[in-house]
């Protein structure tokens, strides 16, 4: 037993081992050849990865695509590709910012509020391609990649614009008070560097983490609950695996279709709310990228709540890293996109080898315990 266990770790950690190993050599060699040295960017990286406030950062930006990454899962235990994710996330924003811009209530309830739209909205949106899918057979890759050139070439460019509450560009270039009406401070969720204090010191340099991690934690452990922990996730993985199967055993197809579709919207409204929370409105130059970000987080974690908290951490931790190699001039900031699409393509062939060499063992196991059976009619003597 003790023995089965340990081997079923070391073929779970082997993959995500391999892919990082196999991405830090390649990215090394690319660093070589660039003139850079290898050693000195990733001591840069460490180096700058280990201030108080640079953990911030990295908490600030785990933050989306960890939510982002939920969002996908939901849709792959399902055995659907929800690529939509960018523009659901996008349309629910501007639609959270304009409507907690549009009142005044008691905190907890003005929250609420910018919360409960912003995940009506991502789930009603990615719930027309659900329903596309199961009326008309609509492929949800296609229908999402459509919705997505919806959503942000067409309405949120539109609304923004319908919705923009004044401010103009400075001389710098940038935008200055330009976007939706801004959201009264009892709208936006309070920091948590009160409670990283506690532990710590103080932030500096006006760093703060955002309160939407705690949303974000809660996301993932209502992911592993509904997935793993009732009768909804088992109709749901059961579907993914064999569709067939599952309807013979009376789960009803289209609905879980069109309900997976749903759930995933709903999280996918919840990306772009650490943004909003900090800028208190929705700008022309809102984050964007998250949505896609987060399906390479979730092929990374293979949709398990504490690997997709991994490959988002990860992520994180590369992004932020991008701007100090900037700064040091050990490298060039792109080397950071390089080693993310390295480590996706090594997860996915990782995981691929990891997942024969297991089928090859519970196939050798399976003969030997089918060896060690006695044919039947014959009697084994004591």
């Amino acid at each position: 037993m003790a023995k089965s266990l340990g081997r079923r770790v070391m073929l779970a950690l082997a993959a995500p081992v391999l892919a990082v190993a196999f991405a830090v050599a390649m990215s090394s060699i690319v660093l070589a050849l660039s003139g850079s040295s290898p050693i000195t960017a990733y001591i840069d990286m460490f180096d700058h990865a280990r201030k108080l406030e640079t953990m911030i950062d990295i908490g600030n930006r785990f933050t989306p695509l960890y939510i982002s990454g939920v969002a996908a899962a939901i849709g792959f235990r399902m055995n659907l590709f929800n690529i939509g994710v960018e523009g659901q996330y996008l349309l629910a924003t501007l639609f959270a910012a304009a409507a907690g811009g549009a009142v005044n209530l008691p905190p907890v309830l003005h929250i609420g509020l910018i919360l409960i739209v912003a995940m009506t909205v991502g789930a009603a949106y990615s719930g027309v391609a659900g329903v596309l899918k199961v009326t008309r057979g609509v492929n949800e890759v296609i229908s999402t990649i459509m919705l997505n050139v919806i959503a942000i070439s067409g309405l949120v460019a539109w609304l923004v614009r319908e919705w923009q509450a004044g401010g103009g560009v400075n001389a710098s270039g940038g935008n200055a008070g330009v976007g939706t009406e801004p959201i009264p401070e009892s709208g936006l969720m309070p920091n948590l560097n009160g409670f990283v204090e506690i532990f710590t010191r103080e932030i500096k340099q006006g760093k703060k983490l955002t309160g939407v991690l705690v949303i974000a934690l809660l996301v993932g452990i209502g992911y592993h609950v509904l997935v793993n922990r009732t009768r909804f996730g088992f109709d749901l993985r059961a579907s993914g695996m064999n569709p067939f199967a599952a309807q013979a055993g009376g789960v009803p197809p289209k609905r879980m279709v069109v309900t997976a579709m749903v759930l995933s919207g709903a999280a996918a409204g919840l990306v772009g709310m650490s943004t909003l929370m900090d800028q208190g409105r929705y700008s022309p130059n809102f984050v964007r990228g998250l949505g896609f970000a987060g399906i390479g987080v979730t092929l990374l974690g293979r949709n398990h709540p504490v690997g997709i908290a991994i490959g988002a951490l990860l992520f994180a931790f590369l992004d932020v890293s991008a701007g100090i190699l900037q700064i040091s001039g050990s490298a060039s900031r792109e080397i950071v996109v390089i080693m993310q699409g390295i480590i996706l393509i090594a997860a996915v062939v990782a995981y691929e080898v990891v997942n024969r060499f297991r089928q090859r063992e519970e196939a050798k196991d399976a003969a030997a315990a089918l060896q060690s059976v006695p044919p039947a009619g014959i009697e084994v003597s004591a």
